[in-house]
């Protein structure tokens, strides 16, 4: 360091180090100091960088989740149900807009459609061709028609568009379901909106040419004749009233479903058919039962009616009955019965076919009948699951059929006199 001497040198030296130290801590600073520099990836990069990320899935519309729904493999949706929706989910899109993101669909817009059903004419299409619904709705409104839906067809359709809309929530689609509870009230107490037939409606009703002498039973069932054809239009009417059943379950049974338990021979309500035909339906879990035939239906021969089927090699109990396209027996007939009674002038409101089942469930009441007993005969829901179901042969728990026979043998309407139609006094012609 130019000197000899070794303190000097050390002193030179520490005084070098200082320097240096100092100069170090001076770049430092300036390091973090100094302005930093990104460079941008090539665009080519970039582009590659956003192909990749993934993309937010397209919302879908009502359009989309109407078709979505029917058809779901996890649920197969039948013939009815096809045709209730898509009758029902275009005049909801009037509203709502058919390809409407789901997730703009609000509550408010909900209530928007249910306010326009309110006025909505009945048979829109047909007196109002021109009109959309809305318009048809808005007119019907400034005129105060009032002729226009009821509570119930109101309803459906809000029960159409709820049920989407929880379909679409349990798919993903949206957080909540806009219409749920959204319904209409109808102010009329439930036992009013359908009532029995009244002892004058059954006296003409079974008292028609149909059952006192006709001409047949196709085009001449209201005109006086000769003939005393005995077939499903002779059957089912008597059938519903001392049975309760429901007109499908009667229309749709099979020859098989007469049986015989524990001696007593029934009627056997069930989906299942033993030719492998997939045309029986029925309407809830306790709907599937056996009821016990009436001693009146076997006074006036319906076992004899049942002897010749089976002697015929039939299947079906009334083969002359067709499937309507929505796959249900009782639809054509429906529609006949109507006409029926109109021409046997028992027509009055509140009643229909289904009146019969109320007769029988009065029945049932006036006989003292046990509850329980009365809610298995009719497959009434008990509010319990199966409690309610009787199934002799797949359940370890109902009633005996004994039990159910003796309940059915107290049936009776004792102002309604069908002597005529045993057949020692109106001997069946071949129908």
């Amino acid at each position: 360091m130019g000197t000899g001497r070794r303190e000097e040198a050390i002193r030179q030296a520490r005084l070098v180090a200082a320097d240096f130290e100092r100069a170090l801590r001076g770049d430092s600073e300036a390091l973090l100091n100094r302005p930093q520099i990104v460079r941008e990836a090539p665009s080519e990069d970039r582009r590659a960088i956003a192909a990749a990320a993934p993309k937010a899935p397209p919302q879908k519309t009502l359009r989309d989740l109407l078709g979505i729904f029917l058809n779901d493999p996890v649920k197969v949706r039948g013939d009815k149900v096809r045709m209730i929706y898509n009758n029902a989910i275009p005049i909801v899109g009037e509203v709502l807009g058919m390809d409407t993101p789901l997730r703009s669909i609000d509550r408010e817009a909900c209530r928007r459609l249910m306010d326009m059903l309110l006025w909505l004419p009945t048979n829109t299409k047909k007196r109002f061709p021109k009109l959309t619904a809305v318009q048809a709705s808005e007119m019907a409104k400034a005129k105060k028609l009032t002729s226009t839906l009821g509570y119930a067809a109101i309803n459906s359709y809000m029960k159409c568009l709820s049920a989407l809309m929880n379909f679409a929530v349990n798919e993903g689609y949206i957080d909540r379901n806009p219409a749920k509870g959204l319904r209409v009230v109808d102010p009329r107490h439930r036992r009013d909106r359908r009532l029995p037939f009244s002892n004058d409606q059954l006296r003409a009703i079974f008292n028609a040419p149909l059952y006192r002498g006709c001409v047949d039973d196709e085009h001449g069932y209201a005109d006086v004749g000769a003939a005393h054809p005995r077939r499903a239009r002779f059957w089912v009417p008597l059938i519903a009233l001392f049975s309760g059943m429901r007109m499908n379950e009667i229309c749709q049974l099979d020859v098989a479903d007469i049986r015989r338990v524990d001696g007593v021979d029934c009627f056997l309500i069930t989906s299942r058919s033993n030719c492998g035909a997939d045309d029986k339906k029925v309407k809830t879990s306790t709907s599937e039962r056996f009821v016990p035939i009436h001693p009146r239906l076997t006074e006036i021969g319906f076992m004899d009616f049942l002897d010749e089927r089976r002697r015929n090699g039939s299947v079906k109990l009334f083969p002359e009955l067709t499937l309507s396209t929505t796959g249900y027996y009782s639809d054509p007939f429906s529609k006949w019965f109507r006409r029926f009674i109109h021409k046997a002038k028992a027509t009055r409101p509140k009643t229909c076919f289904h009146s019969f089942r109320h007769c029988f469930r009065d029945a049932l009441r006036e006989a003292r009948i046990d509850h329980d007993v009365a809610l298995a005969l009719g497959g009434w829901s008990s509010g319990s699951g199966a409690e309610g179901t009787l199934t002799a042969e797949a359940y370890g728990r109902g009633y005996r059929m004994a039990t159910l026979f003796e309940a059915m043998k107290r049936v009776d309407y004792p102002t309604l006199d069908l002597t005529h139609l045993v057949p020692s006094h109106s001997p069946p012609t071949a129908g």
